[in-house]
């Protein structure tokens, strides 16, 4: 059962990695990436993005949103795995778990487009804004706007499936410890402290560590879909740069290479750092 799983992971994520060779290379497209006329560069693509004007914007907003997005979205799947447990009705916790699983199947068109009816210049806050006597706001093409809207839409949007796998290791809690913490006179509350929190200690130990590993992998589709002229300040990332750079006007795509593959690096670095970490204060860790 794991062989097409496997294959479609070679395929797509371990067999791509020959192109990395692009960014040490004078690269054009058309070129082989391997054969008598290739041209080396070595760090020159690198050294040309440390050096570009965009650096250090690029590196600022997608840090900042990466950052943000983290400490709000990586605690939030636990808080709701932890609330659904403690409901004793098993259909009300069903259809809560499916009420907030539903958003992770939306299309990411389909999410701004949802963001556009909602806070676009004539979108519902903008009508009752008007309607009370206050101005429209194209929250769309205000710089400040793009963050909150960006990482609180997300959060909307993967918190209930994120949090199928806390769900899925509070239902393997032994009865019994509930049972004796009742008895001792704790509090719904405290057993959620003291009894459920424990016991998926593991599993939030491992996601952290792979959350800190992807920190600044976050994608181009969603940015890009919301990217206008007027928050280009706060929504130009690296990942839409290299999209642009590589794909669109005249590519250069040994340059776009080099600036995907160091932002690979920052994660591979983030990923080893947290588990160094992890298995320095904790039993718990990748390897």
């Amino acid at each position: 059962m794991l062989v097409p799983a496997v294959l479609a992971v070679f395929l797509f994520n371990y067999l791509p990695i020959y192109g990395v060779l692009i960014a040490f290379q004078d690269f054009m497209p058309g070129d082989k990436i391997l054969s008598n006329s290739t041209i080396w560069v070595g760090l020159y693509n690198f050294k040309r993005f440390f050096s570009d004007p965009q650096f250090w914007p690029l590196m600022q907003n997608t840090f900042l949103l990466c950052i943000f997005g983290f400490i709000i979205g990586f605690p939030l799947p636990i808080i709701v795995s932890l609330s659904i447990n403690v409901v004793r009705r098993k259909w009300a916790s069903k259809f809560l778990q499916t009420t907030f699983t539903a958003p992770h199947f939306i299309s990411l068109v389909v999410l701004v487009g949802m963001l556009q009816l909602f806070f676009g210049r004539y979108g519902l806050v903008n009508n009752i804004a008007a309607n009370l006597g206050g101005d429209r706001v194209s929250y769309f093409l205000e710089a400040s706007a793009f963050r909150p809207l960006y990482i609180l839409s997300s959060n909307w949007q993967d918190f209930g499936w994120s949090a199928i796998i806390y769900i899925a290791a509070l239902a393997n809690v032994d009865p019994q410890h509930h049972e004796a913490a009742t008895l001792d006179g704790a509090t719904r509350f405290q057993r959620i402290l003291h009894v459920d929190l424990p016991a998926i200690m593991p599993i939030i130990s491992v996601m952290l560590i792979m959350s800190i590993g992807g920190l600044m992998g976050v994608g181009y589709e969603k940015a890009l879909l919301m990217q206008t002229d007027g928050n280009l300040t706060t929504s130009e990332l690296i990942a839409t740069y290299v999209y642009k750079r590589g794909l669109t006007g005249v590519p250069d795509q040994a340059y776009a290479t080099a600036i995907g593959l160091f932002n690979s690096i920052i994660n591979v670095v983030l990923l080893v750092i947290a588990n160094s970490v992890s298995k320095r204060f904790s039993e718990n860790s990748l390897w």
